[in-house]
């Protein structure tokens, strides 16, 4: 690990604020947080700080990350702007050919080499060419649904199955997440949403694939089914009123196949409710594993800490676009 990162942040959503005041609050001693970029013109001039709430930083936002590189020596990117490939690729390209390494909140670039070949194959020879690391990560996926139980299976002589259950409480979330779920819809205004390919969770195909390449199989089929789950009573959050019988989250399943056999099961429910968040990993192995997370990994949290551990990671790994088999073990860094 470099003794200390100069980075900047891209992207200053929800997620973006977070990481940016997370680094700012407890990582400072080891990033060195020199510039931040976004498009929004209500972002765009103001100081760091005072978009995350803490004392002004002298860090100007600004909308072109060249203007920052004309002033600072920058390592690294915490690329943090949407979730899907074909989105983001050109923002990638560009960070890429300014020689700078990335750690990425996009879910699809988690592990992109199933359902975005093409473009994750020009991404990696290009970072290859210029010599930086391009990852994605987060908590799911990034974590809860494929790193964990990856490791969970180092203990086991054999494998025959695995299970992920993960239950998110959304009514404790921020309101992007609320409506990326599709609380609140009518089920017909759901059914359009999900047309569209761009609906709901996003990553849990690629959270399936990263843990057959882990498990070194090749699946001969994949099922995926993205389902409403529709209230019976009216429901209330922060941001949102929900109507009986309309739409409070979404139940989401991948399912990988070998030879016929049911192999790998991801199952993901997500939605406004009382119940009690969890995780949980079940493995048909030897021996078999059964492990369950009481209350669950808190989304938001979680994600930029796997972005911000990640990035102390990236630099022992070759260049090139990379999964989180590639950077040795993550793990945070312990603070007294």
């Amino acid at each position: 690990m470099k003794k200390k990162i100069n980075a900047v942040q891209f992207g200053l959503g929800p997620i973006g604020q977070l990481c940016a005041k997370t680094i700012i609050q407890k990582h400072s001693d080891r990033i060195n947080l020199v510039g931040a970029v976004d498009i929004h013109p209500a972002k765009v001039g103001k100081d760091l700080g005072e978009l995350i709430g803490v004392e002004n930083l002298g860090i100007t936002v600004v909308d072109d990350i060249r203007s920052i590189l004309r002033k600072n020596k920058v390592d690294l990117v915490f690329h943090t702007t949407t979730s899907f490939m074909s989105d983001v690729k050109e923002q990638l390209v560009e960070l890429i050919k300014l020689k700078l390494n990335i750690v990425s909140s996009t879910e699809e670039l988690f592990f992109p080499w199933f359902r975005n070949t093409q473009i994750a194959q020009e991404i990696d020879n290009l970072a290859r060419r210029f010599k930086v690391r391009v990852l994605g990560t987060g908590v799911n996926p990034g974590f809860v649904m494929d790193v964990l139980p990856a490791v969970l299976t180092q203990v086991c002589t054999s494998v025959k199955k695995i299970r992920v259950e993960r239950v998110v409480n959304a009514s404790k979330r921020r309101l992007p997440l609320q409506l990326k779920i599709g609380a609140g819809l009518k089920v017909g205004e759901f059914k359009e949403k999900k047309a569209t390919g761009k609906f709901g969770h996003i990553g849990l195909v690629e959270s399936l694939q990263f843990l057959a390449y882990i498990l070194n199989i090749q699946l001969d089929e994949v099922e995926e089914e993205l389902e409403p789950i529709v209230t019976k009573r009216s429901l209330q959050t922060e941001y949102l009123t929900i109507q009986k019988g309309r739409v409070a989250g979404i139940h989401h399943t991948a399912v990988g196949y070998k030879d016929g056999k049911e192999v790998i099961t991801l199952d993901l429910k997500m939605f406004v409710g009382d119940h009690k968040d969890y995780d949980a990993v079940y493995i048909d192995g030897e021996p078999p594993i059964k492990m369950k997370i009481l209350n669950g990994v808190f989304g938001d949290t979680a994600t930029v800490a796997s972005l911000i551990n990640s990035a102390y990671l990236i630099f022992n790994a070759r260049p090139g676009l990379l999964t989180m088999a590639d950077i040795g073990l993550p793990h945070g860094y312990l603070k007294i």
